[in-house]
Order: C-alpha cells, then sequence, then structure tokens
C-alpha cells in the first residue's frame, strides 16, 4: 500500500513564516545580483546578508546562518554582459584566504576573452552547499 501526501503550503506553527531547510542536501545559500551597478544589491536571495563590493569584479557576501564548519561547496555562474560569460572563482577555496563559517569570503569575476581581466558582471550568481549551525 502506498501513501501520498498532497498539500499547498507548509508553514511553522505559527502559520506565517516559511519553513527551515534542515535536510542536508538543498543550497543552504544562495543569491543574484547585477555587480555592474553602481551601488551593488541582492535582487533575490537565500541565507545572504551584507554585500560587499571589495572592486572591480570582486564581490563578497555573509551568511545570514553561519555553517557548522569551513568545510562548504561554493560554486556559481556570471555574466559580464549580452555576450560574454564570466569565471567566476571563490577566494576562499582557490586561494590563500582562511575560510570562514560566517561569510562566502571573497569571490572573483573575470572576463572569459581575458582570463585575468576582471569583470563587473551584470547578472551573478552564488550557491553555497554544506551544513548549517
Amino acid at each position: 500500500m502506498t501513501s501520498v501526501l498532497n498539500v499547498d503550503t507548509i508553514a511553522a506553527k505559527d502559520g506565517t513564516s516559511p519553513v527551515g531547510l534542515t535536510k542536508q542536501s538543498p543550497a543552504k545559500a544562495w543569491n543574484f545580483f547585477d555587480g555592474s551597478a553602481g551601488t551593488i544589491a541582492f535582487a533575490d536571495s537565500f541565507n545572504s546578508s551584507t554585500l560587499t563590493d571589495i572592486g572591480t569584479g570582486n564581490h563578497k557576501y555573509a551568511f545570514t546562518n553561519s555553517m557548522s564548519n569551513a568545510n562548504f561547496s561554493f560554486g556559481g555562474a556570471a555574466i559580464v554582459d549580452e555576450t560574454t560569460f564570466g569565471v567566476l572563482t571563490g577566494t576562499e577555496i582557490a586561494g590563500s584566504h582562511a575560510r570562514s563559517t560566517s561569510s562566502s569570503g571573497g569571490f572573483f569575476t573575470s572576463n572569459t576573452s581575458s582570463v585575468n581581466s576582471a569583470a563587473n558582471a551584470n547578472s551573478i550568481s552564488t550557491q553555497i552547499f554544506g551544513d548549517l549551525a
């Protein structure tokens, strides 16, 4: 015998707040923003706060809720403009910076036509997978 559960909404006991994900596989943080804007801000995000423009093609954000350890996975994508994709690199993964449980660390966007050339991409999205504290 098979059971099926069909629901339209799952809410916390107060009925208004969203239910937090506790399963290990969903993204623990993600965001989307325009890195070429004069003042950068998240267009949409989850568990992401304090977006900082460090310099051309170099950004950093903090987690709203910290990770339980520094062994999380970083991924992302960038589009520099209508014809150029970017290469997104997490410095806490590829560089010498210490990994932090409260921040994604810096990440750098470069232009695919000139890989060592920094680029303020107009479409940047990042994802973090790992364990929440």
